[in-house]
């Protein structure tokens, strides 16, 4: 009689949200413009109107909306990736999931901090009466 069955909990390390956030690959000699569906500072999943197939290394250029405190432009996110899912999605496209497997600490960083600022705070202090 457990109704509590439907709880899950998510294994990923690291948290993902659903944001569309400009992203840019180049693989196989084509530059692809998309957004990202979710993101996490590890991988990213997109539509492209290109097949590129499972373990293909791609390049990322990753743009957040977060200002540049010298430029006023917004923060850019390079790294190297491989494409760990394609999935067709009929006439729409394929939907793909990345896993940025080169990536610099400093740029995985900026990720994070973007992506800790849409997560729900630890209020366990607030509880305390």
């Amino acid at each position: 009689m457990k109704k509590n069955l439907r709880l899950k909990t998510d294994r990923r390390r690291y948290p993902r949200i659903v944001q569309a956030l400009p992203l840019k690959v180049v693989a196989d000699g084509y530059d692809l413009s998309t957004t990202t569906e979710n993101i996490s500072c590890i991988g990213a999943y997109c539509r492209l109107d290109r097949y590129i197939p499972p373990f293909t290394k791609i390049a990322v250029r990753l743009t957040l909306p977060i200002p540049d405190k010298k430029t006023g432009r917004y923060t850019e996110v390079e790294c190297k990736g491989v494409v760990v899912r394609t999935e067709d999605n009929n006439k729409n496209g394929f939907n793909i999931a990345i896993y940025f497997n080169e990536i610099k600490e400093n740029q995985r960083k900026k990720i994070s901090r973007y992506i800790n600022q849409f997560l729900p705070q630890d209020t366990s202090d607030l509880k305390r009466s």
